[in-house]
């Protein structure tokens, strides 16, 4: 990519997008577009070929997608495979017409199967069943990197993917009703601080092993990958460490201050029970990440504090 190169990001203000134009402007990019779901509803076809045809951008990154946590996708699966395939097919579609130098699509590793091999390869996509949890969401994510793969194949596009693991940081969704696991516990230990509560209820058994990235981090490995990577597989980004739910609850518990006692629902669903990333291709690259996990929870629970207008609650 040039410095001067138009790039527009898709979902610019989320907690992807927003840490991805931060690091495109630290590394001296100068022509970063992005538009608000008010100014461009990314489900509308016609809205988002006016967009292209008017702002004919050099550089697509596609961080837009309708997401939640376990309760969000459970209880509105036809929504979340619906409308993220729209925005899918209608960005990729138009970048193809228009001819985009570049498109990055970002994933998320609920693409892999349930009972995928640990760690997860990228080969490991569409081997079996997925969690039904996110069933629907995964689908939609499956759809929109082969529809890169196949453009490429096709037509030669330079469109390629990611996956991400499990994001926090800055700008993240503090919505106890379709957030991720990350900020619902900083947000429940936080306010259990504040109203002096004896304990706070987590769901589940704690047991699931996960791992978590640190989200400016990884906006620099997609960036990374914009400058360095054209191959038509997908790329998982991660730490390449794991974590049990337990953990991490003591972890953020330990980061908010707060000291009452946790209590585990364990009617509630626990999801998939491991999901590690393989992270060799990445490493092999030439990128590996800089931020562990407690100096991350730390900066998270810091930015939520500082922030509380912007942290979607």
């Amino acid at each position: 990519m040039k410095k001067t190169d138009k790039i527009y990001v898709a979902g610019h203000r989320g907690l992807v997008g927003s840490a991805i134009v931060r690091n495109l402007e630290s590394k001296g990019y100068e022509n970063i577009i992005g538009r608000t779901h008010k100014e461009l509803d990314l489900t509308d076809q016609k809205a988002v070929r006016d967009f292209f045809e008017e702002e004919r951008p050099d550089v697509v990154v596609l961080a837009a997608a309708k997401v939640g946590g376990i309760n969000a996708n459970n209880t509105a699966p036809a929504d979340f495979a619906y409308e993220n395939m729209q925005i899918q097919c209608n960005v990729i579609k138009a970048a193809h017409d228009y001819k985009v130098k570049k498109l990055l699509f970002l994933g998320s590793t609920c693409i892999y199967p349930k009972m995928a091999p640990q760690p997860i390869p990228e080969s490991a996509l569409l081997t079996g069943p997925l969690e039904v949890t996110n069933e629907a969401y995964a689908i939609a994510k499956i759809a929109g990197l082969e529809m890169c793969k196949f453009f490429k194949r096709q037509y030669g596009d330079n469109f390629i993917s990611c996956m991400p693991t499990n994001l926090y940081g800055p700008r993240d969704n503090y919505d106890l009703e379709n957030s991720h696991v990350m900020p619902a516990m900083i947000r429940k230990f936080h306010e259990a601080k504040k109203n002096n509560a004896a304990s706070v209820e987590l769901w589940g058994t704690g047991t699931p092993l996960r791992e978590f990235l640190y989200v400016d981090d990884m906006a620099d490995a997609c960036v990374f990958l914009l400058e360095n990577y054209d191959g038509e597989e997908h790329v998982n980004i991660g730490t390449g460490k794991e974590v049990s739910i337990k953990e991490l609850a003591e972890t953020v518990r330990e980061a908010v201050g707060y000291t009452g006692e946790i209590v585990w629902n364990t009617d509630m669903p626990d999801g998939t029970p491991r999901k590690l990333t393989d992270v060799s291709k990445l490493h092999e690259l030439g990128w590996k990440h800089r931020v562990e996990l407690k100096e991350g929870v730390k900066l998270a629970y810091q930015w939520f504090c500082e922030n509380i207008e912007e942290a979607r609650l």
